[in-house]
């Protein structure tokens, strides 16, 4: 029973890893013992991070230069990962964000938004997490168990304003989390599971001037936001380790093609 919740000696792979959210999920785990590949374009970055994670933890961090987006490159990576590693017990697609010219202001309309800067969301955010499922799931089906975790958010479940493309690549996201569910398990084995994480409102460096004034202070949507969680406050990027925890070990046998919400309550009220 005590190894219900071990993630140690587990080989985990992170897209996205060296970004805010995803570099506190990649710093708990290798606090548990875990070995972490990071899956990156920048080799600066992909440095860095490797360099911090290794002080915390001697040779727990491996890195792949490689962009989510070019199956074939990615196939390379999958290649070498089996070759270098005993096994893959888990995969986390964090690559995503936003871009100025998909992001509407509080004075444009939707005839406003940029096509192409939001055909570039729905590319980094949907199938920046479609690419290297599918690619990097084959080393899962082979070895018969793995665990993959998707981030989702509260923009799939409602019309938030301005953010169209992010919206409608976050929706997909959630459908591809189930349809791959049903697949893998069907399929291969049930020993395979996909689910998805939906975050609430965390401050990061992408959305830290929608939320908040140079002085600290929260802006309009700020407040608006701060409003309609019932917790009345940001999350903090750590908060979201526990249910990362729980959705790669063995405690979670039984879940998959499931999105759950880390909200401070956001997704439960009305408003009213």
């Amino acid at each position: 029973m005590s190894d219900l919740f071990s993630l140690k000696n587990k080989v985990f792979a992170l897209s996205g890893g060296t970004g805010t959210l995803g570099g506190f999920i990649a710093e708990y785990l290798v606090q548990q013992d875990a070995k972490i590949i990071l899956l990156g374009r920048s080799p600066n970055k992909l440095l860095t991070k490797k360099k911090a994670l290794n002080a915390i933890s001697p040779e727990s961090t491996y890195t792949y230069e490689v962009d989510v987006l070019n199956e074939g490159a990615l196939n390379e990576v999958r290649d070498e990962i089996s070759n270098n590693f005993e096994h893959l017990d888990g995969l986390i697609n964090l690559a995503g964000g936003n871009i100025p010219g998909a992001t509407l202001n509080s004075e444009q309309r939707i005839y406003d938004i940029a096509i192409d800067d939001t055909q570039k969301v729905l590319d980094i955010n949907l199938f920046g997490t479609v690419v290297p499922t599918i690619v990097l799931s084959q080393i899962m089906a082979a070895q018969g168990h793995g665990a993959i975790i998707n981030i989702s958010s509260m923009a799939s479940k409602q019309a938030i304003s301005r953010v169209l493309g992010y919206s409608m690549a976050k929706a997909g996201v959630d459908t591809f989390t189930k349809w791959m569910a049903n697949e893998l398990a069907s399929k291969f084995t049930d020993k395979i599971r996909v689910n998805a994480i939906a975050p609430g409102f965390f401050i990061g460096n992408q959305n830290r001037r929608l939320l908040t004034n140079e002085d600290g202070s929260h802006t309009e949507r700020g407040n608006k936001i701060l409003a309609n969680t019932p917790m009345a406050r940001f999350g903090d990027a750590s908060e979201l380790n526990g249910m990362v925890h729980y959705l790669l070990s063995d405690a979670s046998s039984f879940v998959t093609g499931s999105i759950f919400d880390v909200d401070g309550g956001f997704s439960s009220f009305s408003g009213v």
